[in-house]
């Protein structure tokens, strides 16, 4: 896999390793790069200056992407230590060491601890397609207010799930279909 634009573009992410299943459950399935150019081209300049959260960050292709394309900081979240390691060495030989915060934790335990509230300007989230971890992190986005007003949430999903049209104070924005993947864009309304 290659980053396909901004500083660091061209440059290879992902080593075999990291695609190793270590049990059952652990399966790894990177995002694509056709889908990862469609996440950037759907977000287009909300990426500069941005404060991204890569929820399940696997192989951390889509928040290299978004260091690369001019993010902030980016807050890769994975369980795997392995995978958090070698994200870790990625951001190092990129040079993004100091833009980049990585954390062993599930998705859901660390949605449940972050406390700085309107944070991050964008959130992917990219949870494995069989889970019901959609249904379970929404609602926290929501309620945690870790996300600012206006922010957008992308979520990485199988084409035949279908999600909400809202989520308290997400919306619906637009689903993108790439296949038997799709990208479903919220945005964050203020609270009344």
């Amino acid at each position: 896999m290659r980053i396909s634009g901004g500083s660091a573009k061209g440059r290879k992410v992902g080593l075999k390793r990291a695609f190793i299943q270590k049990e059952e459950g652990d399966e790894l399935r990177p995002t694509s790069a056709k889908v990862r150019q469609a996440i950037f081209n759907i977000i287009g300049n909300e990426i500069i200056d941005s404060s991204f959260l890569d929820l399940y960050a696997g192989t951390g292709a889509v928040g290299i992407e978004a260091l690369s394309r001019g993010a902030f900081r980016v807050v890769f979240v994975d369980d795997n230590e392995m995978r958090v390691n070698i994200i870790k060495d990625i951001i190092e030989r990129f040079g993004f060491k100091d833009r980049a915060v990585t954390i062993k934790d599930s998705a859901y335990n660390f949605m449940q601890k972050f406390s700085t509230p309107n944070f991050f300007d964008i959130l992917f989230l990219d949870p494995p397609y069989a889970s019901d971890e959609c249904d379970i992190i929404f609602p926290l986005v929501d309620n945690m207010n870790i996300l600012r007003d206006n922010g957008l949430v992308i979520a990485e999903h199988a084409s035949r799930n279908m999600l909400p049209d809202k989520v308290g104070n997400l919306k619906k924005v637009k689903t993108y279909r790439y296949g038997d993947t799709s990208l479903t864009l919220y945005k964050k309304r203020a609270k009344d």
